[in-house]
Parts: C-alpha cells; sequence; structure tokens
C-alpha cells in the first residue's frame, strides 16, 4: 500500500454502517469489515439488518439491508447509535440510513446508481447529489460501479458477475479511511472461492481499486486509526450470538460427559445454530432437522429419555407450537433445553426483526401447573455461557430450561475469547446408579428435588414415564386428586429452589441511588452505554440487568429497596415489567418500551432516564 494521508488521527471508538440493496452483498461486507477489525485486534459488536423477504422489491425503501459494526480500543457492549461513515450503495438506502449519520460524518456512496428511476422509487423528489441535502457531511461520491467493471475488465467477466463485486470497491475505501491491510481479507477469497481463481483475483483487484481511488480522491483528507483494544490474553475469535449459543452447548456436552443431541425445525432467526452443530459431527453432535417443530423438540425428548444433553431451538412461532412437548418434558422431569431467539411477532412477524416479545410465552405459554426455568443471553458472547448455563441447570435440576436469546445478539457478533473446557463450572448430571436397591423413578434429592435420570438399559432401573400424572415416588399412572396436588407442588417449588444455586444479582453502578434501570437479555449493551454515559455526567443512575428470569435472584427486592425510582426498560409493551409486578409488587415502576424490531439507542434511553430525574 502506499499511504500518502497527510494526517492520521487516532479514534477510540467508530461506528460504520453499510447499506445497500438486498442484492448488494451489505452482510458480506459488514462481516469481512468486522473480520479485518478482529485481526486488528479491536473490541467490537456488529448488528446486521436486512429484509424478510428473500428478494425485496429492488431500489426500494423496504429492499435495504444494512450491517452496521461499532469497534474500539476500549470495550464495547453495543453496536452504536449514530455512525461516524456511511457507506450507501443506493438512492434507497441512502434516504433511509441518512439520518442515522452524524453531522460531519463520512459518507460514502455509489454515484452511479443515482440515476433518475431509483431516486424516484426512493422516493427523492430530485438527486440529492444535486442539491445542498448532503452539504453537512463529508462526501465521496464514487463511481463504484463504473470503476468495478473497469478493474476486473481484463478478466473477461460478463456484465453481472463484474457486478457482484462492487461492494469490495467500497469495502477498499473504508480500508483506506481506516488504515487497513487486505491479508486477512484476500485469504478470505482464497478459501471462499477455491474453485474459482478468476473470482478471487477479481475480488482482490476491486478491493484494491476501492483502496486506490480513495487514496487518489482524498490524498490531503484525514484518515483513521484505531488502535487494538487492551485484551485479555488468549485465543479470539469474531462470533455471533447464535454460533456461540451452539459452542456452549458442545461445551456443555464435553463437560458433562454425555452426547449432545439437538431436534430442530429451521426457523429464521434460529437456524444458524442448527446449522452450526451439523458441522460438529467430530465432537460426538447428533443433529436432526426434522419435519416440523412439534417432531423436533418430541425428538429430543426422546434423546433425553435415552441418556443425551438434548436440545431444541426455535424462535416465537415455533415455541408456541413447541408448548405441549414442553409440558411433556416438565411432567415427565427430563433435562430439555429449548432455545428461543425471538423475533417480531404475531404469526410470522417480522421474521428477521428483533424483539424481546416472547417472555410471557416463555414462563407462562403451557396448559396446566408446570414451571421451567428461564434464562436470558445478553450478549452475543455470553450466548456461549448461558447456552452452557441452561445445560448444567437442566442436567442438574431434572427439568426444561428455556434459554432466551433474540435476533439482535444472535445475528450480531463480537470478539469471543475461547475458554479451555476445563475452565467451565462442573455439570454433574443426576445419573441414577444400576442395580440401586433404593432406586424409585420419583425419589428425589432433600435439597433440590430433583429426580434421579435412569438411562434405559440400565441394569435395575426400569420404569415407566409418559404425559400422564404420576405417582410420588413411585412413578405409576395415578388419578389421585391428592396426589396430583403434591406432585404439582413438587415440580413448582423444585424450580424455585434454583435460586439458591443462582449468582447474586449485580449492578453496574452504586447499589443505591436515584434510578434504577433494569433491563434483561439483549438490551444490555444500549442500557449499559446508557446508564456508564449518565454516571459520567454525576449522576446517581445505576443498571440491574437479568440473566436469570425464573427463578429471579433472591436478592432481586433488596436490589430495587435502596433507589428512588426503577425503569424498566423492554423491547416490547412491558412483560418483565408485568412478572416483576406478580413476584415483588411492593416497588412503583416506571417503564420505557419500544416495539419497532430494532434495538435500543442510547439517545432515547438518556432523554428518557433524564425526564425521570427531573421529577425526583
Amino acid at each position: 500500500m502506499n499511504e500518502k494521508a497527510q494526517k492520521i488521527v487516532e479514534l477510540d471508538e467508530v461506528v460504520v454502517k453499510f447499506v445497500g440493496d438486498s442484492g448488494d452483498g451489505m452482510q458480506l461486507t459488514g462481516s469481512l469489515f468486522s473480520d479485518n477489525t478482529a485481526s486488528v485486534g479491536n473490541d467490537f459488536a456488529t448488528f446486521p439488518d436486512y429484509p424478510s423477504e428473500i428478494r425485496a422489491p429492488h431500489n426500494t425503501i423496504s429492499g435495504v439491508s444494512g450491517f452496521q459494526i461499532h469497534f474500539g480500543q476500549k470495550p464495547v457492549h453495543s453496536s452504536g447509535d449514530i455512525a461516524d461513515v456511511l457507506v450507501a450503495m443506493n438512492p434507497a438506502s441512502l434516504r433511509a440510513n441518512l439520518k442515522n449519520l452524524k453531522q460531519g460524518g463520512t459518507l460514502i456512496i455509489d454515484a452511479d446508481t443515482f440515476i433518475d428511476k431509483a431516486i424516484e422509487k426512493a422516493g427523492y423528489d430530485g438527486s440529492p447529489l444535486d442539491n445542498d441535502s448532503l452539504k453537512d457531511y463529508h462526501l465521496i461520491a464514487a463511481p463504484i460501479s463504473k470503476l468495478t467493471k473497469e478493474s476486473v475488465s481484463e478478466l473477461g467477466l460478463d456484465n453481472k458477475v463484474a457486478m457482484k463485486s462492487r461492494n469490495m470497491f467500497a469495502l477498499g475505501i473504508t480500508y483506506f479511511l481506516f488504515n487497513r491491510e487486505f491479508e486477512p481479507t484476500d485469504k478470505f477469497f482464497e478459501r471462499k472461492f477455491s474453485k474459482n481463481p478468476v473470482v478471487v483475483e477479481a475480488n482482490k483487484k476491486v478491493l484494491r481499486a476501492g483502496y486506490i481511488y480513495a487514496e487518489s480522491v482524498a490524498a490531503s483528507a484525514t484518515t483513521y486509526t484505531v488502535q487494538p483494544a487492551k485484551l485479555e490474553k488468549g485465543t479470539y475469535r469474531n462470533i455471533t450470538g447464535n454460533i456461540a449459543t451452539a459452542w456452549g452447548f458442545v461445551a456443555a456436552a464435553e463437560r458433562s460427559g454425555l452426547e449432545l443431541y439437538l431436534g430442530s425445525y429451521p426457523i429464521t432467526p434460529a437456524s444458524e445454530i442448527l446449522v452450526e452443530l451439523e458441522n460438529q459431527r467430530q465432537l460426538n453432535v447428533k443433529a436432526f432437522q426434522a419435519e416440523d417443530e412439534i417432531a423436533g423438540i418430541c425428538s429430543a425428548i426422546g434423546a433425553s429419555f435415552a441418556g443425551d444433553l438434548a436440545i431444541t431451538t426455535t424462535s416465537g412461532p415455533g415455541l408456541s407450537l413447541k408448548s405441549e412437548a414442553i409440558g411433556l418434558a416438565l411432567i415427565t422431569e427430563l433435562p430439555l433445553v429449548i432455545v428461543d431467539v425471538q423475533r417480531g411477532g404475531p404469526s410470522t412477524g417480522l421474521p428477521t426483526k428483533t424483539e424481546q416479545s416472547d417472555l410471557m410465552q416463555a414462563l407462562y405459554g403451557r396448559n396446566g401447573e408446570g414451571q421451567v426455568i428461564v434464562l436470558a443471553a445478553s450478549s452475543a458472547t455470553n450466548c456461549f455461557y448461558f447456552a452452557y448455563e441452561a445445560a448444567k441447570l437442566a442436567l442438574e435440576h431434572m427439568t426444561p430450561v428455556i434459554l432466551l436469546t433474540d435476533g439482535y445478539i444472535a445475528n450480531g457478533s463480537e470478539v469471543f475469547r475461547i475458554p479451555k473446557v476445563a475452565e467451565l463450572p462442573e455439570i454433574k448430571p443426576r445419573i441414577a446408579k444400576a442395580n440401586d436397591p433404593d432406586y424409585a423413578p420419583y425419589r428425589r434429592d432433600p435439597e433440590t428435588l430433583a429426580r434421579e435420570w435412569a438411562i434405559p438399559g440400565t441394569e435395575g432401573l426400569r420404569h415407566r414415564v409418559g404425559g400422564l400424572e404420576k405417582k410420588d415416588v413411585i412413578g405409576s399412572v395415578s388419578h389421585d386428586p391428592d396426589n396430583h396436588q403434591i406432585m404439582s407442588e413438587y415440580r413448582d417449588e423444585k424450580v424455585q429452589r434454583v435460586a439458591k444455586y443462582l449468582p447474586k444479582q449485580e449492578l453496574i453502578g452504586d447499589d443505591e441511588g436515584d434510578l434504577l434501570v433494569v433491563g434483561w437479555g439483549g438490551t444490555y449493551g444500549a442500557l449499559r452505554n446508557a446508564v456508564q454515559e449518565m454516571q459520567g455526567e454525576g449522576k446517581k443512575v445505576s443498571l440491574c440487568h437479568f440473566n436469570y428470569i425464573n427463578p429471579l435472584p433472591e436478592n432481586t427486592a433488596e436490589v430495587f429497596s435502596k433507589f428512588k425510582r426503577i425503569c424498566v426498560c423492554e423491547l416490547n409493551f412491558g412483560q418483565f415489567l408485568n412478572y416483576l409486578k406478580i413476584k415483588h409488587p411492593d416497588f412503583k415502576y416506571d417503564q420505557y418500551n419500544k416495539l419497532k424490531g430494532l434495538p435500543f439507542k442510547v439517545s432515547e434511553l438518556t432523554k428518557k432516564f433524564n425526564q425521570i430525574l427531573e421529577e425526583i
């Protein structure tokens, strides 16, 4: 590279957003930039955002696909609010996202796409390149399409194939802006297109053409660098929440000494977990793509009965279909993990957008009295740890566990330090011993109330399971009213006693103050950034973010009691708020809710929190 830039400015953190038509390759572009960012050693978080339609209407706002990355030399907890750099590949993507670019930010566009028809489809009265609407930004209006074709003309590619690489031209421009090397991306091309050397060469040429173009037209402009983050020593990789979830289960199977079984049906945005586990057969993983959601969970229950660490994965609509089978796992008291990667609903809703609207379904969405453990992961990386924790709790307490993630953290990625399995907490499955003279199918541990797990074929442990009520201790079918009351109370109390084994709820900030911000699940990053911004201003605000939902940590009421106001923030209409009102009715709660298929912005949160503080 020939670095001609006169000035290189070091930044603490940056937000870059790539947007374009759904066929413009923005997800790949963002992923490659993220991988490059990981190789530099920055901490980061990403947010892929794309239409639910396979081929959304061309050049329309509804067809815009985007990928945002927030990276820095300090810890990064969210994908960021307003972009410092926006790459827009057509008029519709510019119109939909210009409001998300800060004043004075860098705007990179493909000027060749600003033709009359595309401009009209995007809802413009005229081309924004011909008026002053973009004067507040550092504009790089490059003829990307034209220069892409010119850069690969000697390779003999037809126009359609050549244009598939124009996203690499835009990526080359961003590499110039941030002084990035080509090598990590070159390796991706060589690996991805190993059977097609011409495609490898084309992408490399276009990437460099974008860099050279930026270098030539902006030789006197400022470029930027972000120093590596100070990360704990170890092996790191760029990982999505779905991949992290899959790896967490693999680690739990290894630590528990069990084989892993997944029975699932593909559904957005959870399908990647199924795909990843299918690729891990060498680690004794059995992944079964069932014909529907019900078959998926029922096969997992069968695998659990047979002695596997059994899981099933889905999203909101699939969780609805699995509800009766969850009741079967509950009444038979078998370990099972159900992963619900939440998306916008109801019905098909917004399949590619994020939401937190399945909480009540997870807590109460079954017939009869029967609780299950409910956990919620709060970042792409801790999807690994809460998948592991979900498996541990299911195996040690002999009951189903629902793990809630969401589209934002499932598709988003972060820097992940790969732990050693031996570093993870021990998992002790409650497996009954052969020929135990005291064995009874529903004999319970006096502390946890968990029954023992009798693996079929183990000598002396014959027993009967099924969906009908069981006789206490013995396990035979029982229709006795008093027995039903006893067994229902056992199953309920067993889940409540899990609280004794959970960590105390911790806060980010002081343990008393004016305002306690309460959240759960994937809103963690934005809430943390908002709270820490206000703490930096000297305001008495703390964050209480929940991963353990049912049961709640034992010190929840104690934490709540030390603050003047409590504001519960959710991407729904207040489901966790209503749950807290049931569990802890002595407190008064404020709330802030959003239901747009998008994560919280720090700016909207701080506005709400400041309003509350003004009322105190």
